[in-house]
């Protein structure tokens, strides 16, 4: 380290000036050393020499000069200076003869002949001063010599030691923190009070810039200036300057302090004492102290709880510097706990967690819900750690937030809501905070009941107001008539009962009365009962004659509940006139039995009409016999002319159609009798289906259409084969008759699977004909009907043929349903059972 480095190390001045010797008026202990040192070393000087930044100072002398003679002189004059810049002893024998001491002068006065001196360190090793012997002759110092002079040193290095320690201590022993500086910043005295507060030591503390030690870096620059106005105001207070700044601890945490500072005037200004401490708690208490005040203008000044809700979490969270809160009311029935209220900090989006819609929990639900659940406050510090599992958590830590409080607002003995708060950053749980918050609640919890109470007053009144509105525009009588424990009453009426008797009640009647004695005398035995209902505590209904004052008689409707109130029975009623709904009530009894009488004449007629349809089906059938038979013999005549085999060939196609509108005929006949008999027995299903197609085949050459089958070989069902030949021909003919020329009819047959229940197989027709209207698939399966496509397109029909398939395979127990198929057309699904029906079935 240069010369002038080794001078002027701000940690060695510091101890320096700590040691208090610069300061000393007289030392015993240093005087009896460099009196010893004279007589030991016969010496005719000694002396114990402090050096400062630039002048060397005498704190003690023996010899021609004392102390007092010796006093300051400048660095220039000082040999001492040689052995703080080279931390090692120094001898001269003869100062004359080096050049580079002639120009000092002995305290005795002239020029030093021999000089002796040794180091004087502090416990850090930093080099104080020397103590030295100077002769004025040249002599040669012995190792024994300079040993004692060592020894000696060692003694005055021990006095430095104790002083520093004297030092420390008593800074120690201030309960705030205190720290001194220079005039360029560096530390000159830490005490441990301030490495409690800001987690440096002392010796880390000495020689550092105070400012980087207490002052965050990004107000280092205030810093700056709080030490050019302390220096520049030194003087103006005896006291010292009081000053708030922000402060940082070793770890980083900032906090409020107050310093109060002063400049020592004994240094020339050079050095700054200042006692700190932290006002955290102060502030603390200020802040909450004035977001009480804030929470209680709110309430004073708001217009409805809702508006004093959003106002306490406004003030209450901008005063803490929370992020956002909630306000949650317990419902009436106390069935849940509903969000009413929300405020967030301005330019901090929480949208994915809270907003101002109402939301509504169940006890134990969310914060709200466990808070309201538990009656206590819940102060969770950090989301993320907190082993607690709740509603909306997750999304609380999507949001960044990390600390919750919820604050239970009571009302008596029960929760009226809950104040729930959320924080960017882990909050500790602080008692003092939750002392005052709870007041807030209180508060809170007073104003709404209050508030609640008149916003009931009010809506009552409203209701009221309202409710006499809608009785005015009623015909109906409103009363409530009060029975006392003996049996007497006194009856409440609205102005409707006038509208009931046909008249104004006459003064100083009791309207009940009246109503008694106008009651029709057959229906008084009713009015009594339902008097006994209501006054037993129960409800009752009645209805009754009333004879008006105007002669009119009216049935009365009378409903009736009764309530008490103490030791009161009440019971509310209405009386409603309902003669004309009596008398339309009558009249539709009238026409319901015409109409009733009209249907069992229709239900006679169609009985006959089918009775007679079946009788004519039944004649028919053996002329039409007789008529194919003959038809057949004359085409069998080989003898025919062509256009007589032409007629021929008229008479046999006509009569094998009259014969199967016959046979559908009677078909629908049994099926109106009860169900078309079928004859189960094992049949080849696939076979029977497969010859069916092969029948088909021509009339669906002649159309020019396609006719696929997709048959399972071998499946086999107990069912009655004409019949099931019967539905094969009559879903085959349809796909035919309505698929227009180039169209596809597919058959499949397949053991079922999904589309059956049970044990099946499952037949589907389907073509690319004209298709069904949607609307109409729930009718296709009717008697007579006819979709609309068909009618349309001009196509002959009867209507009957799908009605049949439907009665045969119900008949076997399946089932067949009708859809539209992709791409247009019909398709006919078919399921029906393996095994044969129950004999009673089939």
């Amino acid at each position: 380290m240069p010369a002038t480095d080794r001078i002027q190390d701000t940690r060695r001045l510091r101890v320096l000036h700590a040691t208090g010797l610069m300061e000393a008026s007289e030392v015993p202990l240093l005087d009896r050393v460099t009196r010893l040192a004279t007589q030991w070393l016969r010496a005719p000087v000694a002396m114990v020499s402090l050096i400062d930044v630039d002048r060397q100072v005498v704190v003690s002398a023996a010899g021609p000069a004392d102390r007092r003679q010796a006093g300051h002189s400048p660095l220039s004059q000082s040999m001492c200076q040689r052995i703080v810049v080279d931390d090692a002893p120094l001898t001269v024998a003869d100062a004359r003869a080096d050049a580079r001491w002639r120009a000092v002068e002995a305290v005795s006065g002239g020029q030093p002949a021999a000089y002796a001196g040794v180091p004087l360190r502090s416990g850090g090793g930093q080099v104080l001063g020397v103590l030295c012997v100077i002769d004025d002759q040249p002599r040669q110092w012995s190792t024994e010599q300079l040993g004692t002079l060592g020894d000696l040193a060692a003694m005055v290095e021990a006095e430095i030691e104790a002083r520093l320690a004297r030092a420390q201590a008593v800074l120690d022993r201030v309960p705030e923190a205190v720290i001194s500086f220079d005039v360029s910043g560096a530390v000159t005295a830490w005490n441990a009070a301030a490495e409690h507060l800001f987690g440096w030591s002392a010796a880390e503390a000495a020689g550092c810039q105070a400012g980087a030690l207490i002052s965050p870096q990004r107000l280092r620059s205030d810093w700056e200036q709080i030490q050019r106005r302390v220096r520049e105001e030194s003087g103006s207070s005896p006291l010292g300057q009081r000053l708030e700044l922000t402060a940082v601890d070793r770890s980083g945490r900032e906090f409020p302090a107050e310093m109060i500072v002063q400049v020592d005037a004994e240094q020339d200004g050079s050095l700054c004492h200042a006692v700190l401490h932290d006002i955290t708690a102060q502030r603390r208490m200020q802040v909450l102290r004035e977001a009480h005040h804030a929470v209680v203008r709110v309430l004073a000044e708001a217009g409805s709880s809702q508006e004093a809700a959003a106002g306490v979490l406004a003030a209450i969270t901008g005063a803490l510097g929370w992020t956002c809160g909630e306000y949650w009311q317990v419902q009436p029935s106390r069935s849940g706990i509903t969000r009413t209220a929300s405020w967030h900090r301005p330019g901090r989006d929480v949208s994915a967690f809270t907003s101002c819609e109402p939301l509504t929990f169940a006890r134990r639900q969310g914060l709200a819900g466990l808070v309201w659940d538990s009656g206590r406050v819940m102060w969770v510090e950090d989301l993320a750690t907190d082993p607690r599992n709740f509603t909306r958590k997750p999304q609380a830590m999507r949001a960044g937030l990390h600390a919750a409080i919820g604050l239970p607002i009571h009302s008596g003995d029960q929760v009226h809501g809950v104040l729930a708060f959320f924080t960017d950053t882990a909050q500790e749980a602080d008692e003092d905070l939750v002392a005052l918050l709870d007041s807030i609640c209180a508060h809170v919890g007073r104003y709404m009941e209050r508030r609640r109470a008149e916003e009931l007053a009010l809506e009552l009144a409203e209701s009221r107001r309202r409710f006499e509105r809608i009785i005015a525009q009623l015909d109906d009588d409103v009363w409530t008539t009060e029975i006392g424990p003996d049996g007497s009453s006194r009856t409440l009426v609205s102005p409707n009962l006038s509208k009931l008797l046909g008249g104004p009640i006459p003064a100083g009647v009791d309207p009940s009365e009246l109503v008694m004695r106008q009651v029709h005398p057959d229906d008084r035995s009713t009015m009594a009962a339902f008097q006994a209902a209501t006054a037993s505590g129960g409800k009752a209904e009645a209805e009754y004659r009333l004879i008006g004052l105007d002669g009119v008689t009216r049935w009365i409707w009378m409903r009736g509940m009764s309530r008490r109130e103490g030791d009161r029975l009440l019971v509310d009623g209405i009386s409603t006139d309902i003669t004309e709904r009596r008398r339309l009530a009558e009249q539709r009894e009238y026409l319901l039995a015409q109409e009733q009488q009209q249907v069992r004449r229709l239900r006679q007629l169609d009985a006959m009409k089918d009775e007679l349809m079946a009788m004519v089906t039944h004649e028919l059938r053996n002329p039409i016999g007789a008529i194919r038979g003959y038809a057949e013999l004359l085409l069998d005549n080989e003898a025919l002319s062509g256009e007589q085999r032409s007629f021929a060939d008229v008479i046999d196609r006509k009569s094998t159609h009259l014969q199967r509108l016959v046979d559908d005929l009677l078909d629908l006949a049994r099926l109106k009798a009860g169900g078309i008999g079928i004859d189960p027995r094992l049949v080849a299903l696939t076979g029977l289906l497969r010859e069916a197609v092969d029948d088909h085949r021509p009339a669906a050459a002649a159309k020019q259409l396609t006719i696929s089958a997709e048959l399972t070989p071998a499946l086999r069902v107990h069912a009655d084969p004409v019949r099931i030949r019967q539905l094969a021909d009559n879903l085959l003919s349809n796909a035919i008759k309505y698929t227009p020329s180039g169209g596809t009819v597919t058959i499949t047959l397949a053991a079922a699977g999904d589309a059956c229940v049970g044990e099946a197989v499952v037949l589907t027709v389907a073509d690319t004909g004209i298709g069904i209207p949607p609307e109409q698939y729930d009718r296709l399966f009717s008697r007579f009907f006819r979709a609309s496509t068909a009618k349309d397109a001009g196509i002959k029909g009867t209507g009957l043929g799908l009605a049949i398939t439907k009665a045969i395979v119900e008949a076997h127990g399946g089932t067949i349903t009708a859809a539209p198929r992709d791409g247009g057309g019909t398709v006919f699904t078919v399921c029906l059972p393996i095994d044969s029906p129950p004999p009673e079935a089939a």
